[in-house]
């Protein structure tokens, strides 16, 4: 039999959620419009001029090879994000679940990065990978492979999906380990007593029963590549080599606050937003759909 809870006052349950609508309210539907209202006009970098020009905007974004092209630097970051987090920091958590001495001091340094601001990711693996003095581009030189990120758009596309994805595996490394923890121990004994190994054990057990966690990780990590990481490409590549790792959520900072193109990048911030909408909706309406809860 379902229980529900019943408020005894009807105000109650709206007093409750006042405080989380006006916080949504203010920080994501206001500037939403906003930047909507703008999308439609074109304005001055100081506002004293303002036109209607409607759909304008949009045209012209639709038109420019530069915007287009920066949608499938978005798609490949993005999945390459998205799968290399979630890929390694499951391998992490599973090495995680099995240690039995110094389980906290390992699970304490791999949790360090997330503390991290994604500018100084950004910056600290820029050091690292510089062609001149990074000790990574020394190393890859070393064993004879030429690394110069400032030259070669490949190289800088490595560049910041290994930034990114550094600065996300602690999150999805909590989420995992607790994943792993709140499953039986008994399952995996009785496997183990049956003769399955160590690997059919994960697949065949342990890694169905992280489909709840992988999905929400999934979701969070595709937002997390789209919005999140402009700090990182703007610390470390600023969208070069020419424009060949401007992701969408940069080009609308570069057009808007360097190019001065307001209406341009507002719209751009519109398809942007209505871009992630979209692919949250499906992966709940299809993905999901594979998730044993």
């Amino acid at each position: 039999m379902e229980k529900r809870v019943v408020f005894r006052s009807r105000w109650l349950p709206w007093v409750l959620l006042a405080p989380q609508i006006a916080i949504i309210s203010v920080f994501f539907f206001w500037p939403a419009a906003q930047a909507l209202l703008q999308s439609l006009q074109q304005s001055d970098a100081f506002g004293t001029s303002v036109e209607w020009v409607g759909l304008d905007n949009f045209r012209a974004l639709l038109a420019d090879e530069s915007y287009l092209a920066s949608f499938k630097v978005t798609a490949v970051f993005s999945v390459l994000v998205a799968g290399l987090g979630i890929s390694v920091s499951l391998m992490l958590a599973v090495f995680a679940d099995r240690i039995v001495r110094g389980t906290t001091l390992y699970r304490t340094l791999l949790i360090w990065p997330y503390a991290v601001a994604p500018a100084v990711a950004g910056v600290l693996w820029l050091f690292l990978f510089a062609p001149s003095i990074g000790i990574v581009s020394y190393g890859l030189q070393a064993i004879g492979f030429a690394w110069n990120h400032l030259l070669d758009s490949d190289h800088a596309m490595a560049l910041i999906v290994v930034a990114a994805v550094w600065k996300q595996i602690s999150y999805n490394f909590l989420f995992f380990v607790a994943g792993l923890q709140s499953i039986p121990k008994s399952l995996i004994e009785a496997a183990a007593i049956d003769g399955a190994r160590p690997w059919r054990r994960f697949w065949t057990i342990q890694f169905p029963l992280l489909s709840p966690t992988t999905f929400f990780l999934l979701v969070i990590n595709v937002v997390y590549a789209f919005f999140e990481t402009f700090a990182i490409v703007d610390a470390s590549t600023q969208g070069g080599p020419g424009r060949d790792t401007a992701i969408l959520v940069y080009k609308v900072y570069y057009d808007g606050f360097k190019a001065m193109d307001l209406g341009g990048s507002a719209a751009q911030s519109v398809v942007l937003m209505f871009i992630v909408v979209a692919l949250t909706v499906v992966q709940f309406r299809f993905v999901e759909k594979k998730v044993n809860y």
